[in-house]
């Protein structure tokens, strides 16, 4: 069975701007002693194996040593409580690497599986901005990075990057609290980075 899913993206990390992490392909160290990050996907569209599943979206947090690529994450995933079962379990194997794509890649880097939790969650992309909070367990909110230099106003975008997509828009997170999973950070004025994704296996 093949599946495909696509809509928009956004993250905050423990590093500052811009995180040497992602746009080193996970081979430079974090800013800081652990790279905390949290990570929101709404899917817009999507179909996994026979199931759609737009309209929901799908949280990650992760706790990881600084070289990300040495491996030994601790990993959890968020689940919209909106999703039904067959969602939810079509969702979990996606955003788990069972059927492949982006997320399968990372797999090998996973030392400790957290759990997954079932929470509410309200998501919101203006473009240039980007909310969500996940039950009690987690409140983002990031604004992408316009230079005032720029008279184009599109903002600042790092490209070649592969994971989660390949460009994408850079900025810092306004509020950042975690607390799930055994995790907890607040990431405030820290990096984010933005981007509509489409994944598919």
């Amino acid at each position: 069975m093949t599946w495909h899913i696509e809509g928009t993206y956004f993250e905050n990390c423990s590093c500052d701007m811009i995180c040497p992490c992602t746009t080193s392909g996970l081979s430079a160290p974090a800013d800081t002693e652990r790279c905390q990050v949290a990570l929101a996907f709404h899917v817009a569209t999507g179909e996994i194996n026979g199931v759609d599943v737009g309209g929901l979206t799908v949280g990650i947090v992760a706790d990881t040593p600084p070289v990300m690529g040495d491996g030994n994450w601790k990993l959890g995933l968020l689940m919209d409580s909106a999703a039904s079962p067959p969602q939810a379990e079509a969702l979990g194997a996606v955003f788990g690497g069972q059927l492949g794509g982006p997320m399968a890649a990372l797999a090998p880097l996973i030392g400790e599986m957290a759990g997954m939790e079932s929470l509410e969650m309200a998501y919101a992309d203006d473009g240039k901005k980007h909310t969500v909070r996940i039950g009690n367990a987690v409140e983002l909110a990031v604004e992408d990075f316009v230079s005032p230099l720029d008279a184009t106003g599109l903002g600042v975008r790092v490209s070649g990057v592969g994971f989660p997509a390949d460009t994408l828009a850079t900025g810092h997170a306004v509020t950042a609290n975690v607390d799930v999973l055994g995790m907890t950070w607040d990431n405030a004025g820290k990096n984010s980075f933005s981007a509509p994704f489409a994944w598919s296996a």
